[in-house]
């Protein structure tokens, strides 16, 4: 019995003495419809943080109503991070129009792309100027996204006021296809359709409406937080160069996200060279630090602006949060 006893001791010891494995911090990572290329890029995120923090932390994608929907879930803390445009980040941040009175405070960790919005049309609707949107059935763009409220508000400052129709960008993209939506307005990525317009030009030719100069003022004046972004045009969208507003897409943390987290997130990302770009690959060759300081209209979340400053670069006053 007494050797019993001393076996039963020494293993009660010995388990006190182990240490329990270290959990894994969830993090939830909010997109958008998982048909956009943009779910692709927060799939690859999720990888590059799970692959950088194996026994820290461990990603995963929700699949979401976007930019709205992922400040709104945020600040309710169901996600830790998400896409967002940095139009509707500095609403949220100063509690106007779309979030008017209800602010959110939501810093940012880093931008990764620019939105032009194409404002994209049947052929065969006959329709070729933004004008004679008016009274037509259109889509703003995915129910909840910044693209819808942007596309509401542009429209609304033009005083056009088309039937809109709603729905997700499936929804959306199945009206154009059975001509019960006339077209919608849809991020670019890069100078280039994204793959759903794509895959809508493809079976249905499409004209890209184009915004002409005494709007693009228009835009400048009331609306500064967009910008005017220059296009390429081309066959798929049966024009020559042609300008419209656009947008950065970024990341954002939900309030209250620790420092560290913040951190270990942004480093890991910047120092990913192979997962973004092949998920994305419009972002090949772009330095995310200095597109984010160069374009960013909201302060940066602490964590950021450490990695940030750790690694040379200069962050301005205006991306820093508020003493």
């Amino acid at each position: 019995m007494k050797l019993f006893a001393r076996i039963a001791a020494a293993a009660l010891v010995a388990g006190a003495m182990a240490e329990p494995a270290a959990a894994q911090e969830r993090l939830a990572l909010g997109a958008t419809n998982a048909q956009s290329s943009h779910y692709a890029y927060f799939a690859a995120l999720a990888k590059v943080i799970n692959e950088a923090y194996p026994d820290k932390y461990q990603a995963s994608v929700v699949e979401t109503g976007a930019t709205v929907d992922n400040l709104r879930r945020m600040e309710r803390g169901q996600l830790d991070m998400g896409l967002i445009t940095t139009s509707a980040l500095y609403h949220a941040n100063e509690g106007i129009k779309t979030f008017d009175g209800e602010a959110i405070d939501s810093p940012l960790l880093w931008a990764y792309a620019l939105a032009p919005q194409n404002v994209i049309v049947r052929q065969d609707a006959g329709v070729t100027s933004i004008e004679e949107l008016a009274g037509q059935r259109f889509g703003p763009g995915q129910r909840g996204s910044s693209t819808e409220a942007t596309s509401q508000e542009v429209l609304a400052l033009f005083g056009v006021e088309p039937d809109w129709v709603r729905g997700s960008n499936g929804e959306l993209a199945a009206a154009i296809k059975d001509n019960r939506a006339i077209g919608f307005i849809k991020s670019a990525v890069g100078t280039d359709f994204d793959a759903l317009t794509t895959d809508i030009a493809t079976f249905t030719p499409v004209q890209v409406l184009p915004v002409p100069d005494d709007k693009v003022a228009m835009i400048q004046e009331t609306l500064p937080e967009l910008s005017i972004v220059d296009m390429p045009g081309g066959e798929m969208e049966n024009t020559g160069p042609y300008r419209t507003w656009g947008f950065m897409i970024g990341v954002s943390a939900r309030p209250g996200l620790d420092d560290e987290t913040a951190y270990d997130i942004v480093k890991a990302v910047m120092e990913d060279d192979v997962e973004q770009v092949t998920a994305f690959p419009s972002i090949d060759g772009v330095n995310l630090a200095e597109q984010t300081l160069a374009y960013a209209t909201s302060p940066l979340h602490p964590g950021a602006i450490r990695w940030f400053e750790e690694n040379g670069y200069e962050v301005p006053d205006r991306l820093r949060p508020a003493e």
